[in-house]
């Protein structure tokens, strides 16, 4: 497993321990009488019930382990220590695009909070990456599929 440090907010890590407790308290439970319920059906070498089961069992416990292993390494950001004269995670930017002169607010967030139907984007992301650490008024181009962006950074904010 990886020892990296993982950034999350308050609410970030409340998400993964409620998914975490979920999938130990009502999944596994759930999985685990599937499976006994699938094993008196008789011969398992043909039993696909009794092995879709299985599988899931897997999955629910690989997605376990990795939750377990996520919260172990989660440390929390207090905002307040975190400049504001700059775009850091947990930041929000409202830039400009140059092309057509919409603008766009972004969230800059650790990839376990990406949102992206509410704008909220991974600091790893083409976007995310360009953005760290900008100042309003910088102009930044990232390359994505499509072509070439080009923003200006016009405010930084943190709610």
């Amino acid at each position: 497993m990886d020892s990296k440090p993982i950034y999350l907010s308050k609410e970030g890590r409340i998400k993964l321990e409620k998914e975490l407790k979920h999938l130990k308290t009502k999944e596994r439970p759930r999985l685990v009488a599937e499976i006994k319920r699938t094993m008196e059906l008789g011969d398992l070498s043909e039993n696909a019930e009794y092995h879709a089961a299985k599988e899931s069992q897997q999955y629910v416990e690989r997605k376990i382990a990795e939750l377990e292993d996520k919260l172990s390494r989660v440390r929390s950001i207090d905002m307040d220590d975190i400049p504001t004269d700059k775009a850091y995670i947990f930041a929000k930017v409202l830039v400009r695009d140059l092309s057509d002169d919409e603008e766009i607010e972004y969230t800059l967030a650790p990839p376990e909070e990406i949102d992206i139907d509410n704008d909220i984007i991974s600091i790893k992301s083409p976007i995310g990456a360009a953005l760290l650490g900008k100042a309003v008024g910088d102009v930044i181009e990232v390359k994505v599929p499509a072509g070439v962006l080009k923003y200006e950074i016009k405010k930084i904010s943190r709610e």
